[in-house]
């Protein structure tokens, strides 16, 4: 069965959020009105809708971090997670947790980043070297 993710959530600016989703995340721009617009983020749908954007409090334990909740992502292979992570750095993101490795040598190893958009919105980008390992218990 193939099946796409869809995601609705506020943000405040619609500018600022293209400007963010579209040309650093590299989401392409789907409908929109003067009121929302969708993108598609890495394959899934993801609309976002002007408004107060979704209360966050760092309750998430993961490893050694404290992360947001709620909190939205995806995971990429590792190739597509690198340049990604290097757009970033190199945009001068402000991450709430900097690209970094995470499990190592055990089963679940990722890398992982952490960041908002413009609305505040909590972003995690996961990369594994496989995504056949994603579930891997």
């Amino acid at each position: 069965m193939r099946s796409l993710f869809h995601l609705a959530y506020n943000v405040r600016n619609l500018e600022e959020t293209r400007a963010f989703y579209k040309d650093l995340l590299g989401c392409n721009e789907g409908r929109s009105t003067e009121t929302w617009v969708d993108f598609d983020f890495f394959g899934h749908q993801l609309s976002l809708h002007l408004g107060e954007p979704f209360k966050v409090e760092n309750t998430g334990r993961v490893g050694d971090y404290m992360v947001a909740m709620p909190h939205l992502g995806v995971i990429l292979e590792m190739p597509e997670w690198n340049a990604l992570a290097k757009r970033l750095e190199n945009a001068q993101m402000k991450f709430i947790i900097a690209p970094t490795l995470r499990f190592a040598g055990e089963v679940g190893e990722q890398s992982t980043m952490f960041f908002t958009d413009p609305s505040g919105n909590p972003i995690e980008i996961k990369g594994f070297a496989s995504l056949d390992s994603v579930f891997d218990a």
